[in-house]
């Protein structure tokens, strides 16, 4: 008896700026799932329209009551798995994933808790701490609350860093030197999202640490080293290759089993799965956890496929792993 293919739709898009590296590291995935086990399909979600994109790049709408699709003989086309990779709202901070929970269809990557929390800088770190995970000292503060130039600086110290506590991408993040430009580096912020983060200056390297779950293992894909030529990794550094990435990242051999023990412990206890990504700074030593991303950047450029390539595992057998995960979900 021949196995039916399994129908995969590969799910991207998105509704932030970050919506065009989505679209490109869903061609990537578009491109590598195994056509001798799944039948593929591209889904596009944005603001204004979701749709399935059929031969010749014709739009079906996609029917949100069972996330299905009408072709035009009136055959229905439901997908067995979608693979998710949506980077930002409403794919990476929980909102599809519920959705699809709702509805019941099985899709890839971490659930809708995972994926909210981690969306969620300050909670993220707030609950790592708990397993002994590292992270810069901080100041919280929510949209319309007075702000005390003097006290944060007096807490912080100088150089600080300004984020918005939920944004991918690096978007309106500063880097604060003197007194006088943090209330403007707020507003920035704030632009963002409506709680920021003040952090202290961690003054040591960046890496970004790829972590998956691969045939039942948590494995550390690859330490990348993100040497910017910009003041820090922002939005222009991260997709417009003003940063040099070095794989794997210049470090002795105690730094490397640390980082990873540590990558894999943030993963393990936050109840991850799928693809991510972890930010953060070495110190001393130490590694000091910046951020989770739970669907980073897949295009050929981004660093988690070119962890993979160096680790050894095909894009094919990384993206195949993710849909037979999806695929046998309770």
């Amino acid at each position: 008896m021949v196995m039916s293919k399994k129908s995969v739709a590969v799910v991207m898009g998105g509704y932030s700026d970050e919506y065009v590296v989505s679209l490109k590291s869903g061609q990537l995935i578009y491109d590598s799932l195994d056509r001798n086990l799944y039948d593929v399909y591209k889904v596009v979600i944005l603001k204004d329209e979701w749709y399935f994109l059929g031969e010749n790049d014709k739009k079906y709408e996609i029917n949100r009551g069972d996330f299905s699709v009408t072709l035009d003989n009136n055959e229905k086309l439901k997908f067995d798995a979608c693979f998710n990779i949506i980077h930002g709202t409403p794919g990476e901070n929980g909102i599809l994933q519920a959705y699809w929970d709702a509805i019941g269809q099985k899709y890839t990557g971490c659930d809708f808790y995972q994926s909210a929390l981690t969306f969620n800088k300050k909670d993220t770190l707030a609950v790592l701490s708990k397993y002994g995970i590292p992270s810069a000292k901080s100041i919280y503060l929510r949209k319309g609350e007075n702000i005390n130039v003097d006290e944060i600086v007096e807490s912080l110290g100088l150089p600080v860093f300004v984020k918005p506590n939920q944004s991918g991408s690096s978007l309106g993040i500063s880097k604060v030197k003197e007194k006088s430009e943090l209330i403007a580096a707020t507003e920035i912020a704030f632009k963002e999202d409506d709680e920021i983060l003040i952090e202290s200056f961690l003054d040591g390297m960046e890496v970004s640490v790829g972590v998956i779950d691969f045939k039942g293992e948590t494995i550390v894909l690859g330490i990348t080293e993100i040497v910017p030529t910009n003041e820090f990794f922002d939005y222009e550094a991260k997709y417009e290759g003003a940063s040099e990435e070095i794989t794997p990242a210049r470090i002795d051999d105690a730094t490397r089993i640390r980082v990873e023990e540590i990558s894999k412990r943030a993963y393990n206890s936050l109840g991850m799965s799928g693809f991510s990504r972890s930010e953060f700074i070495l110190m001393d030593g130490i590694p000091y956890m910046l951020e989770m991303n739970t669907n980073p950047g897949f295009s050929p450029a981004s660093i988690l496929p070119q962890q993979a390539k160096i680790y050894g595992i095909s894009i094919t057998d990384l993206c195949g792993n993710e849909v037979e995960k999806a695929l046998n979900k309770k």
